[in-house]
């Protein structure tokens, strides 16, 4: 499965980095005034090689999206060659994913569309790879939540999982929304599940606070963990986590 991977999270939002806290849009806990750019320069310089960007108007469906600020990231000098970048938020079709990734994204992340329409999971992992296609799921209560988490379905995480690996995901995200932007902590036992369930890589976000926190999803077998708010909020040393990771201390 290779090195675990530490994944810093850029939200953008109107152009802006931002973290949400339990994924509702009304309620932001971090806003930088910082370019993005900028922001994600400055995690490549400290080590980081992969960020996690996140468009939050296309996932909420508003009418403007932050793919220009996409595309300078993964473009810009600093971070192009020396970071791969893995995008999601609103990639609902074909000509999006494809716009995506033929401008140096390494992978997309889809979300509700893996379960709405699989055959575009199919198309795209056919077209481009499996490792290119990653797709995201968020469980409340152990249940799939779809629509910007607006909506929870009747659907097992498991099962779902199961079902996105068959149809050509070549890695999940999974958001265990219960313990999402509060910074208390992660739940062993559901990551480990989630992750027994799929042959495939899965990546953790939500909930981590601290360093325990991640050697508790590297012991659980996922293969990376997405950070937003404990290093936004200074609960975590970005450097100090890649130093630990570096000597088998994590």
């Amino acid at each position: 499965m290779g090195s675990f991977e530490l994944i810093p999270a850029i939200d953008l939002r109107g152009g802006r980095c931002v973290q949400l806290r339990q994924g509702k849009k009304e309620d932001e806990i971090f806003a930088s005034a910082e370019n993005p750019v900028e922001i994600a320069r400055g995690w490549v310089i400290q080590g980081a090689r992969r960020l996690h960007v996140i468009d939050l108007d296309g996932a909420f469906q508003e009418e403007k999206n932050n793919f220009g600020v996409i595309k300078e990231i993964a473009n810009s000098e600093g971070v192009r060659g020396k970071a791969k970048i893995q995008v999601g938020g609103g990639i609902r079709s074909y000509e999006t994913a494809v716009e995506l990734l033929e401008t140096g994204i390494d992978r997309i992340i889809f979300g509700t569309v893996a379960l709405k329409s699989p055959h575009l999971i199919e198309q795209v992992a056919n077209a481009f790879s499996l490792e290119r296609v990653m797709v995201a799921l968020d469980a409340r209560k152990g249940k799939v939540a779809i629509d910007g988490w607006r909506e929870v379905t009747g659907v097992n995480a498991t099962e779902a999982a199961k079902q996105v690996e068959r149809i050509g995901a070549g890695s999940l995200l999974f958001t265990n929304i219960d313990v999402e932007g509060l910074m208390e902590g992660v739940d062993q036992e559901i990551i480990a599940e989630f992750v027994s369930s799929v042959s495939i890589p899965v990546v953790i976000a939500g909930g981590v606070s601290s360093v325990e926190d991640i050697g508790k999803i590297k012991d659980a077998g996922a293969s990376g963990v997405v950070m937003g708010s404990a290093l936004y909020k200074g609960k975590i040393d970005f450097k100090e986590l890649l130093r630990r990771r570096q000597g088998s201390n994590l």
